[in-house]
């Protein structure tokens, strides 16, 4: 089955702050930014900023759950709220997608929208000269690939142990470094002496 992203997710804008954020310890209010998305696609939660904010409006706050899709920038990638981060708001330009319907897991739609197939969607529809960017209508416009719920989580679950196997791999490729390197400098120490 495939359906609009729009069909089946609510996206919505980032909240755009007028000024440079002023970082305020005692601030209730955490703003994720393009900078606190990681590498493996979730919300480093300790590098957020907290600010004072009278109020976060519904359209705005982040909960656990919903995906971040970087709509500028050299990557159009998301990233997922894997965690209870607090009240918490998104910063322009990223956009905020939250699942609307019964038929669709958070965390397959982060996998498909970091797919090839999908980047390459999002990079034929790249809007604007100088700087780069997925608008909301493209985004809900993009055509998903929506299997049974139960090869969605095969799916996810498949991938969650290829980046583990990636990450073991790099892993064990450093310590072999390592200790080859160490190896080396021992002979090389034992035939100087």
């Amino acid at each position: 089955m495939k359906s609009k992203l729009g069909a089946i997710a609510s996206v919505s804008m980032g909240q755009t702050f007028r000024s440079r954020l002023e970082r305020d310890k005692d601030g209730q209010v955490r703003v994720v930014q393009m900078r606190d998305l990681t590498a493996e696609n979730t919300v480093n939660a300790l590098t957020l900023v907290h600010i004072s904010l009278d109020s976060v409006s519904d359209h705005h706050q982040l909960q656990e759950g919903d995906i971040i899709f970087r709509s500028r920038g050299v990557t159009n990638t998301a990233a997922f709220v894997d965690q209870d981060i607090g009240l918490a708001t998104l910063a322009a330009p990223l956009l905020r997608i939250r699942i609307t319907a019964d038929n669709l897991l958070p965390e397959y739609l982060v996998w498909y929208l970091n797919q090839p197939v999908a980047q390459a969607y999002l990079a034929s529809h790249l809007e604007g000269t100088a700087q780069k960017k997925i608008s909301k209508h493209v985004l809900e416009e993009m055509p998903i690939l929506l299997p049974p719920l139960s090869t969605q989580q095969k799916i996810i679950d498949l991938a969650t142990l290829a980046r583990r196997e990636h990450r073991l791999r790099h892993m064990l490729a450093d310590k072999r470094e390592r200790y080859i390197h160490g190896v080396l400098m021992q002979m090389a120490s034992d035939e100087s002496g």
